[in-house]
């Protein structure tokens, strides 16, 4: 069942969204080689308490940690760990924020000192996804129109959409409904109303868009080894068109 918000429980998810933006942009001031993400996810745990929040990942169904950290072939889930990130690598770091018993979910995914030029073109092109798809999140318009705009300008660049994870509707509780694929034909789906509020959080590979999890049943990689990027917001429907509320300032 797919839960319209008030305004003024979207202002408070907003809230979580500005606190969450400012903490990826704090990130943002860290992440160079010689860092690792374990250091990262302490730093975002320290961060969010400090500032009346709490991780809401941390202990979603066992799972560690504050972040999610995937690094390179790693296309989401990734567990932050004590290695060091170097020259050339891109990072995604991934959380969900609590705040007074509302969400904020983003991804932003980080340059690790110079990268390739086939790395910047991922992370350029998975950035213009998601934005292209958040154009198509008006009111009248359905799921599908969002996930078409993503899978055709992707697979424009070249680029392979993963179908596994997708995007959904968010609250009070980290998963509601709609989910929110990135790949699909336009004009299917349930049809956006004023008051859903919704994540998108394509996630785009250089190589085929198969899947393998690792041993510890969360960490998600490309089958073929080839660099993933990710770039997510959580965003509100509203008449005026779609709010973002953890926009980057």
């Amino acid at each position: 069942m797919i839960t319209l918000k008030t305004e003024h429980e979207i202002q408070k998810m907003h809230d979580a969204g500005k606190l969450l933006a400012s903490c990826h942009q704090e990130i943002k001031k860290l992440i160079q080689p010689g860092i690792s993400t374990l250091e990262i996810d302490e730093f975002v745990e320290k961060y969010l308490r400090e500032h009346g929040a709490t991780p809401e990942q941390k202990g979603y169904q066992g799972y560690p940690f504050a972040t999610c950290a995937s690094v390179n072939d790693v296309i989401c889930h990734g567990f932050p760990t004590k290695k060091k990130l170097k020259d050339g690598d891109i990072v995604t770091i991934d959380m969900v924020v609590n705040v007074n018993g509302w969400l904020a979910d983003s991804a932003w995914s980080y340059e690790v000192g110079t990268v390739s030029k086939q790395a910047r073109h991922l992370m350029e092109s998975t950035e213009k996804a998601l934005y292209l798809g958040i154009e198509q999140a008006v009111v009248g318009n359905r799921i599908g129109d969002i996930s078409h705009a993503i899978q055709a300008y992707a697979e424009s660049e070249g680029l392979s959409v993963v179908r596994e994870f997708i995007g959904h509707g968010i609250g009070k509780v980290m998963h509601e409904d709609p989910q929110v694929p990135h790949a699909g034909p336009k004009g299917k789906g349930p049809i956006l109303k004023e008051g859903m509020v919704l994540t998108i959080e394509p996630m785009l590979n250089i190589g085929k868009r198969f899947v393998k999890i690792d041993d510890d049943g969360w960490t998600a990689r490309t089958f073929d080894g080839s660099l993933s990027c990710q770039y997510e917001h959580t965003l509100a429907i509203t008449k005026d068109g779609p709010l973002i509320l953890t926009a980057q300032l």
